[in-house]
């Protein structure tokens, strides 16, 4: 039996500290953003505040999929932010409605692609990007059907991306529907953490970003230079890792903002919710090793720092994990099978996490998630355990 308490000890204990890793990761990083702003090499800008002169050509691409409730507003938004030579270019990818007419009508170039074997947000933009290449802008924005930029967004983007010679990725915050649900209140807050807080977190530590999905601008050479995407679960996360691998990592907007709301049913938002957190949890297995190595060998802090933030899963996720290292601690303590070491580690893990988060909905997420819905955040945590369990 003592061998046995001992090995079960030596278990807890280890997965315990290795949890206190992204733990550490999310705290820094949240703690890294209450920092002031990073000063920067002057190009001719000030940081995302454009003052570059002359004005990049660019192609907005809007991936759309059975969007026609939405799109001739997001279309009518966005011309209102482009120069007469810029491109707005709508891929009505796979449409069963009149997602194609109504972009039309309200100004757009559409592109329709048909294809039922290669479905999916990766194929389309490629699809686009050759489509393009016979005249190619200077730079690619994209954004998605459903989200709306901030006043003057799109040329700061562009003309941002062009004097970097790399990514550019805006505040992306997805925000619980009206008339929300507590869960859906706790998601807008998750959300929060992971693409205004922790990215501005890397960004005050001068490390890159993750690319969110929309909102982002890139250069023409550098965009086409990327492999193609095809079927990945997160095609946007995985192109700006690429991107760093090739020496083009993304950088943080945070004065240009781009705003969408979650899904309104519960079903559609258990799926997205699925597709982001299955294709991050892929994505870290694949590309955590490949950009810590490629760092460590070329000297790059840049290409460690995005691994790191890369390796930490879902916050929901990590919660489950300690908590059921720290349950499961507790009891071998009181049994006596183990001492409370483990526990003791566990708990400072799940603490650690707490004041990171608690502090980032302080600071930046109390509009989006007011105190009273703190309360559900186990709740929460607990609704995402069957999504988790569907990966066994």
């Amino acid at each position: 039996m003592k061998v046995l308490g001992f090995l079960l000890e030596v278990a807890l204990s280890s997965v315990a500290t290795a949890l206190l890793a992204p733990e550490a990761i999310v705290a820094a990083e949240t703690f890294g953003a209450l920092l002031p702003r990073r000063r920067r090499r002057r190009v001719g800008l000030n940081d995302g505040r454009t003052t570059v002169a002359g004005n990049p050509r660019l192609a907005v691409l809007v991936p759309a999929h059975d969007e026609a409730a939405q799109i001739a507003a997001t279309v009518r938004a966005l011309t209102a932010q482009l120069n007469p030579r810029d491109r707005l270019i709508v891929i009505a990818d796979n449409c069963d409605d009149d997602t194609a007419a109504r972009a039309r009508q309200a100004g757009a170039t559409v592109f329709e692609r048909k294809d039922d074997q290669r479905q999916g947000k990766g194929f389309a933009i490629a699809y686009a990007l050759d489509r393009l290449a016979a005249d190619p802008p200077d730079v690619v924005v994209m954004v998605d059907a459903d989200c709306r930029v901030s006043a003057g967004g799109v040329g700061r983007l562009a003309r941002l991306a062009i004097a970097r010679d790399r990514p550019v990725q805006a505040e992306y915050v997805i925000k619980p529907p009206p008339n929300p649900s507590p869960v859906s209140v706790v998601s807008g807050l998750a959300m929060i953490v992971r693409n205004r807080v922790r990215s501005r977190g890397l960004a005050r530590l001068g490390f890159p970003c993750q690319l969110a999905g929309s909102g982002m601008a890139f250069p023409w050479k550098v965009l086409r230079a990327a492999p193609a995407l095809g079927d990945e679960l997160v095609e946007d996360l995985v192109m700006g890792l690429q991107m760093a691998l090739s020496g083009h990592p993304p950088m943080f907007c945070p004065d240009v903002r781009i705003t969408s709301e979650l899904p309104q049913t519960r079903g559609a938002a258990i799926k997205q919710r699925r597709r982001w957190e299955h294709g991050h949890l892929q994505t870290l297995v694949t590309y955590f090793p490949r950009l810590v190595a490629a760092g460590v060998r070329r000297r790059s802090a840049a290409l460690v720092g995005m691994g790191l933030d890369l390796m930490v899963p879902p916050l929901a996720l990590l919660v489950l994990l300690q908590a059921a290292v720290l349950t499961a601690s507790v009891i071998g303590g009181v049994s006596g099978a183990t001492s409370y070491r483990p526990a003791r580690i566990a708990g400072a893990g799940l603490a650690l996490l707490t004041a990171a988060v608690g502090t980032g909905w302080f600071v930046f997420g109390r509009r989006v998630a007011p105190l009273r819905y703190l309360a559900f955040i186990p709740f929460y945590v607990m609704w995402k355990v069957p999504m988790y369990l569907s990966l066994v």
